[in-house]
């Protein structure tokens, strides 16, 4: 899907097209082949930031524009981004909303909680931002050359905010264009209260251990009122989404867990 929507754009502004995967992987060789992309493999489990820099050190353009697999982009995404990029010559970075899509409407929820996967919408008009979402982002060749590559160390949180930090630091800017939309799908299972308990799980666990690096991760005591407050919404609003929302913040209490040297087996909640 997300090559289906995004090559006719790239075809009509003469755009080139890379697909990088970390492993081995024929069947989307094919897909890749098929669609007139160039296609990169990299070693199995690289992750998402060693993918970043073999796209980057691939690519011919002076735009580097970045999507993830599992995206939709309507028509008129690429020419609002394109756009967006030559009437903002002083910006480096770019990005758009982040729509969710998830098929059957996804689980029941009771409308407090925001959508379980990632989102961005900073408001119908262009503006300056801090950070926007590697789903949906643009980067121009001089600030990957400024700021370095994607620590690839990094995996499952704080991926692309921590470059986007570190080009921050170098006073770069960054521009949110409220037209170049895509939209960020899960379909079938994918779209069912284990699988994104599961995904919302081990995110958490990331988001835990990065802001460790940050140096702003709450307490053990912080965590399991977070978890608590998951577990009461649950059942107070009846509402399936917020298991989700409580997968996440277990993912986190375990990190805090085992950061003080506590065993918690924990896989089993995700899976």
């Amino acid at each position: 899907m997300a090559l289906a929507s995004v090559v006719p754009q790239a075809v009509r502004v003469g755009a080139e097209l890379l697909v990088v995967t970390d492993g081995s992987d024929p069947a989307t060789a094919s897909v890749a082949a098929r669609h007139g992309a160039r296609f990169l493999a990299l070693d199995a489990g690289a992750g998402a930031n060693a993918k970043r820099n073999a796209g980057v050190a691939a690519a011919r353009g002076d735009l580097v524009v970045f999507i993830d697999d599992d995206i939709s982009a309507p028509a008129g995404w690429l020419d609002a981004l394109l756009a967006g990029a030559a009437g903002a010559p002083e910006h480096d970075v770019l990005g758009g909303p982040i729509r969710a899509r998830l098929e059957g409407g996804g689980p029941r929820a009771c409308g407090r909680e925001s959508a379980p996967i990632t989102t961005l919408d900073l408001g119908a008009g262009d503006r300056d931002a801090e950070f926007v979402w590697g789903a949906n982002m643009a980067v121009r060749r001089r600030a990957l050359d400024r700021v370095g590559p994607f620590d690839e160390a990094l995996d499952g949180a704080g991926e692309e905010e921590d470059w986007q930090r570190r080009f921050l630091a170098t006073g770069g800017r960054t521009r949110y264009l409220a037209r170049a939309t895509v939209e960020h799908r899960r379909v079938g299972a994918d779209a069912g209260v284990r699988s994104l308990a599961r995904a919302a799980y081990f995110r958490g666990r990331s988001a835990r251990r990065y802001d460790v690096v940050k140096g702003v991760a709450p307490g053990l005591a912080g965590e399991l009122r977070v978890l608590a407050g998951c577990g009461w919404h649950v059942v107070r609003r009846r509402c399936l989404a917020g298991v989700v929302m409580a997968a996440h913040a277990w993912g986190r209490v375990v990190g805090a867990l085992r950061a003080r040297g506590v065993g918690v087996r924990a896989d089993s909640v995700a899976g």
